[in-house]
């Protein structure tokens, strides 16, 4: 770099005791030049992630040695200037990548019609494309598994009349319990858990009452024959797409969803291409990208047009964000659990403002926040509003990866590499903090657990004001959360024989315990933490009273294996908590009815008796009729409640019982700590989990290996189908894009008002019956029933052109009320915006969208752009537009102008009726002024908002897709 003198010297080094690796060194860009090593040094570790891809990306075009200097000047450029960054790959989910793929096979057809090769069209930058992201549901558990008569007889006609793909197998019953109504296997129905963790394969579901491996759900075989019945074209073209395209990787159905895959299995947190190291980076179709910041890779979800231009090699532009330091200290509270401290940082930094820039986390306490911990954070970033919440990769990450498969040699390499360019954060105090636009402090002791009610769910409640709380309940009017319970009988106690014993019952007795795996309690951690809890206080001595009904449902067969395969299952049984079953069960009032007993006392003595549950639901009565209060609380919490016997007690200085030899047992003494739960969770949980997923890549599975998929390089486009269709993008591509034309007397097509989003103008949900796509799919032979959904159709250019801006909500100034139509000014017909469109396209007249303020807010949506395009709109004339849609519309060839301040359709006098001609300069440059002369002899200027050079380039050539495609001729 010239900027940086006479001491800039070559940066490719060989690593250490590898000498065959080789990569950037940017700490050693300048030579002796301190003033950029001590630069480097103040950099957040997000910053030094985009210099590095610039540096390793200067072309001299597309990435500037201004671009490296800018980023690396962060401090001061920061929300000044638009950088490049060029991601080390790309993930597309199903509904985002088949539209990106048959433009990808299009180009081929375009590129072999002007005379080139079209083999040499691949994705620049490596792609993976998760089959299964998405999910229709056809069958349920509630028509499968719970029908009448679930023994066998009218349940197999029943189902066979469901399923038009074959009939159910008939259900083999539990060796000697001819009342269970899981499916099981016959064989080994004994209950031995030390041979249990063995016999479990895969993780399957379980028979919830023998704790013995079952055959997968009838209900998941039948939605992935569904699936793959519904789905066979796109199958079929995503299969051809991964044969034919070197850099694409497809993930297989029945493999997983889109960002978890991401997270398990593709992430690389280094990135080696032919022995050359460079960081992880990833951008993705999916808002669920930012989950990899928890591994250290920069990663975030763009639309669908930025993430095409990526994988043809163009930068992602975007503006040198502000970098928001989260500074964590203290530690956490000894009863807080991962959900507390995940829900508790989210709420401040909701608090703190960070929307739009990105956040990173540093200070003494991240060292206590799993990989689980730190992704979920990151993966909460819509919470809170940022781009990116970033964990620079430290010891806990190397820990972590060692558990999901990584190599020692890989694991050597990756930290000798990151250490090498500073990128690897130690957790030593001496180290050097970067500088950050500001820092967000956040003391992890100050996040104290809670539990919820007694109630409502919204009542929270803090656990060390648990039983000052109860008793101000017990004093309160009856209401919200009052019982109005005289002075006098606060304190009496009803006694009660149950099972040869006597028991006395008060206020605040727990008489419900159940341990929950659903929704907010789905984190391994919290059901290892009552797993280990249980465990300590069983070989304590600590019970738990036999009349309280106590429950454990996991959410699915893998909560149990892993309670299982760790070891504390059978601690969690001697304590009352064994497995259940899988579904919804105490939250929603499925409760086994109280003892006889037991509901005689409290009804006798009017007590107000507890129930605690891990679940989200806890309303007055809903788990018994007897019991009035209820609370929702962290899993390893219910046990803990179920041991004292009551609500009705402090933790910090009242024992929860009497142990062996007679010691009292406090809740500190038995609690697991984080670094137990940490090496216990990468243990069990995280290495199963990573196995298996493993385990799936590698074998695929029976009807993706089975299905048949051409291999030419050309795509053969069946004209027939209406799910796959060769789209028109590329219909006059030539080797020289043709010089710059002026827009001649165009119509508008739209007259809209402020803030249209992309959901008014992009094909998305259900196609209406009466709406154009749906005429269109009608006269291909297909029913109603048989449209299926615009998503599902995204590979048909025909579909979702006619369903761009067929939204019922759209308010066309024409039209006067919320309709998808428009006028078509020749003939005065009022149309559907496509009908309208076609007949301007026919007569080969332009057409231009007139918009007022926020055009194109909310989330990027490819369509919002291509839909236009294909509608024939040559420029959008707004107030103003959404940063990332104007950068949509110049991606697919749209020109967005912007009206002059104080300026709008309504000053100028403008009605949409008359005719508009826009004259482009040959020679343009960024944020031009234009001017645009009206059928009514008016003349107006206009700002053409082409921020860059390559913005200008990309408009000249006809959008990104035509600039690559010239590339490959």
């Amino acid at each position: 770099f010239s900027s940086l003198g006479s001491s800039y010297q070559p940066v490719i080094e060989t690593l250490g005791k590898y000498p065959q690796k080789k990569f950037y060194n940017v700490a050693k860009l300048g030579g002796t030049n301190q003033v950029l090593c001590f630069t480097l040094d103040i950099l957040p570790y997000s910053i030094r992630v985009f210099f590095e891809s610039s540096v390793r990306n200067c072309d001299g075009l597309l990435v500037k040695e201004t671009d490296a200097m800018n980023i690396l000047d962060w401090k001061t450029k920061q929300n000044n200037v638009e950088v490049p960054f060029c991601p080390a790959r790309v993930v597309l989910q199903d509904f985002t990548g088949i539209p990106a793929m048959v433009d990808f096979a299009a180009m081929r057809e375009a590129v072999r019609n002007a005379g080139g090769d079209p083999a040499k069209v691949n994705p620049v930058c490596p792609t993976d494309l998760t089959v299964d992201h998405s999910l229709q549901i056809d069958f349920s558990k509630c028509a499968i598994q719970n029908a009448p008569n679930p023994g066998g007889g009218d349940t197999q006609k029943m189902v066979a009349k469901l399923s038009p793909l074959r009939a159910a197998p008939r259900k083999l019953l539990c060796r000697g319990q001819t009342g269970c109504k899981g499916p099981c296997s016959a064989t080994d129905p004994g209950r031995n858990l030390g041979q249990f963790s063995a016999q479990i394969e895969n993780m399957p579901i379980l028979c919830p009452f023998h704790l013995q491996p079952v055959p997968e759900p009838e209900t998941v075989l039948r939605n992935q024959e569904m699936e793959f019945g519904r789905n066979k074209e796109r199958l079929q073209f995503f299969k051809w797409s991964s044969k034919v395209f070197k850099t694409v990787s497809i993930i297989p159905p029945e493999t997983g969803m889109a960002h978890q895959v991401n997270l398990e299995y593709l992430s690389r947190v280094v990135f080696e291409v032919k022995d050359f190291l460079y960081p992880d980076s990833v951008v993705g179709t999916d808002s669920h990208t930012t989950m990899v910041n928890g591994l250290g890779i920069l990663g975030w979800g763009v639309g669908g047009i930025e993430t095409e231009a990526v994988m043809l090699g163009m930068p992602l532009i975007l503006t040198l964000p502000e970098v928001v330091g989260c500074e964590l200290t203290g530690t956490a509270n000894l009863l807080a659990t991962s959900i507390d401290i995940v829900l508790g940082i989210t709420k401040q930094l909701r608090q703190a403002d960070v929307a739009g820039k990105l956040v990173e986390f540093f200070g003494t306490g991240v060292a206590q926040l799993s990989v689980a911990d730190r992704t979920t954070i990151a993966n909460m970033c819509p919470e809170y509003g940022a781009i990116l919440s970033f964990f620079p990769v430290d010891n806990v990450t190397l820990k972590h990866l060692k558990h999901t498969g990584f190599d020692k040699t890989k694991l050597e390499v990756m930290e000798a590499y990151l250490k090498a360019v500073k990128l690897f954060r130690s957790d030593e105090s001496s180290s050097t903090e970067p500088e950050y636009s500001q820092v967000v402090q956040i003391n992890l002791s100050s996040i104290v657990p809670y539990v919820s009610g007694p109630k409502r769910s919204q009542d929270r409640v803090t656990v060390n004001n648990m039983k000052s709380d109860f008793q101000a309940c017990l004093n309160e009017k009856s209401g919200i959360k009052g019982f109005q319970i005289a002075v006098e009988k606060q304190n009496d106690i009803v006694s009660v024989q149950y099972e040869g014993n006597e028991y006395k019952l008060s206020h605040g007795c727990i008489v419900i315990a159940a341990v929950i795996s659903c929704t907010n309690n789905c984190n391994p951690s919290v059901m290892l933490a009552a797993g280990l809890l249980a465990k300590k206080a069983v070989e304590a001595g600590l019970v738990v009273k036999p009349y309280i009904r106590t429950s454990l449902s996991p959410g699915s067969g893998m909560v149990t294996h892993y309670l299982s395969s760790s070891g504390v299952l059978p601690y969690l049984n001697k304590l009352g908590f064994e497995v259940v079953g899988y579904g919804c069960s105490t939250c929603v009032g499925n409760t086994a009815p109280l003892p006889e007993a037991i509901r005689n006392a409290i009804k006798q003595g009017d007590i107000i008796a507890c129930g605690v549950l891990s679940g989200t639901k806890n309303f007055e009565g809903r788990l018994c009729d007897c019991v009035k209060a209820n609370y929702l609380a962290s899993p390893p919490l219910v046990v803990a409640y179920a041991i004292a016997g009551s609500v009705r007690i402090d933790f910090e200085t009242e024992p929860l019982g009497t142990g062996f030899n007679g010691k009292s047992v406090y809740l500190r003494d038995i609690w697991p700590t984080r670094r137990e739960l940490h090496e216990v969770e990468e243990e069990y949980v995280i290495a199963s989990m990573f196995k298996e997923l493993k385990e799936k890549m590698e074998k695929g599975n029976k009807r993706w290996n089975s299905l048949e998929a051409p291999t030419s390089t050309l795509f053969p486009w069946d004209l027939k189908s209406t799910y796959i269709r060769c789209p028109s993008f590329f219909d006059k591509l030539a080797k020289e894009p043709a010089p710059l034309q002026a827009i001649e007397n165009a119509h508008v097509l739209l007259y809209l008002g402020d803030s249209v989003t992309t959901d008014h103008i992009s094909p998305a949900g259900s196609i209406a019956r009466s709406s154009a796509a749906a005429k269109y799919l009608t006269s291909r032979g297909l029913t109603p029933r048989e449209f299926n959904s615009y998503g599902a159709r995204r590979g048909n250019d025909a579909v979702m052109t006619r369903g761009t801006f067929a939204n019922i909500k759209l308010l066309n100034k024409f039209i006067g009320k919320p309709a998808p139509k428009t006028i078509h000014f020749p003939s005065g017909q009022t149309l559907d915006v496509f009908e309208a469109a076609e007949l301007y396209q026919k007569e080969g007249i332009p057409v231009i969208i007139l918009a007022g303020k926020k055009y194109g807010l909310g989330s990027s949506r490819d369509w919002a752009a291509k839909g236009p395009f294909l509608l024939g709109v040559k420029a959008v004339l707004a107030e103003s537009f959404e940063k990332a849609h104007r950068s949509q519309l110049i991606g697919i060839g749209i020109a967005p102008l912007q009206f002059l301040p104080g300026e709008n359709p309504s000053i100028l006098n403008l009605t949409g009726k008359e005719q508009f001609s826009i004259l482009f300069p040959q020679e343009l440059s960024p944020r031009m002024t234009l001017d645009i002369k009206t059928s009514t002899g008016k003349v107006f200027s206009v700002i053409a908002l082409f921020e860059n050079d390559v913005e200008i380039a990309l408009y000249k050539y006809g959008g990104s897709l035509n600039f690559v495609a010239r590339r490959f001729l």
